[in-house]
């Protein structure tokens, strides 16, 4: 049988039972090659002796970004789709499964997600992030409201246009979506397909401030000049919308 999904996990490796908790639930969400990438201080022979892992690339201890690119950049040729979850983070069952059978189907879909919904350090439910094709048209024009967490994109349109932007420390992953927008279409499963942990761990929750500053960047090195100029007035008040809005929703608990 020929994998055609690759998984990145990038990890430190200091949240072992979440990182195997994490790994556990890609296994459950298809078939893919699961490559980590962790600082060579980690040990990770009881991951792979158990079939959690099945590929390991040192990280260069550059950033994220740059992890997850060459933790792609080493996956096996024949891998054909591929994607990265937070070693904190969970896939649900069969979403890989789901979403490799979108772009099979799609052959201009470039990318494809679902929902996803968030939950606190011990693994409930705050709120769900169930915007689907609304956050395609906000994609250019406003917050980020694509769940990264569940999504699969094409390897090779990846490639294509450079992968991940490493000079961004936090909104590369809207970056990225946008410049893939710009290659083909972005398909939307009306299914739950992760779940992000939202804590006061969290690379994007520590760095809120600066993941907002930085969307900005992405939004407008994206638009055309007309756009921007248009845009420019209201940046301020897209930016107070996505720095507050997580708050409002996870006041809104889902029980």
């Amino acid at each position: 049988m020929v994998i055609k999904t690759g998984v990145v996990v990038p990890t430190l490796g200091i949240r072992s039972e979440l990182l195997t908790e994490c790994l556990n639930s890609i296994r459950l969400a298809g078939d893919s090659f699961i490559q980590l990438v962790a600082p060579g201080s980690f040990d990770a022979q009881s991951l792979t002796t158990s079939g959690l892992v099945d590929g390991i690339v040192l990280d260069p201890g550059a950033g994220l970004a740059k992890a997850i690119n060459l933790g792609i950049a080493e996956m096996p040729r024949e891998i054909m789709y591929t994607t990265w979850l937070g070693d904190d983070d969970l896939l649900k069952s069969s979403a890989v499964t789901l979403c490799e059978q979108i772009l099979e189907e799609s052959p201009n879909a470039v990318m494809v997600f679902g929902n996803c919904e968030y939950i606190d350090a011990e693994g409930n439910t705050i709120w769900k992030n169930s915007f689907g094709k609304v956050a395609l048209k906000f994609i250019r024009v406003g917050p980020c409201l694509i769940p990264q967490p569940g999504s699969l994109f094409r390897r090779n349109v990846f490639e294509n246009i450079g992968g991940l932007d490493a000079t961004y420390g936090w909104a590369f992953d809207f970056d990225l979506f946008i410049r893939l927008s710009k290659q083909g279409s972005i398909e939307y499963i009306n299914k739950e397909l992760a779940s992000f942990r939202w804590h006061s761990d969290s690379l994007t929750v520590k760095q809120r401030k600066k993941s907002v500053r930085e969307a900005s960047m992405a939004r407008a090195r994206n638009q055309s000049v007309t756009l921007r100029t248009v845009m420019r007035p209201i940046e301020p008040l897209i930016r107070v919308a996505t720095l507050h809005g997580p708050r409002l929703f996870k006041q809104k608990r889902v029980v």
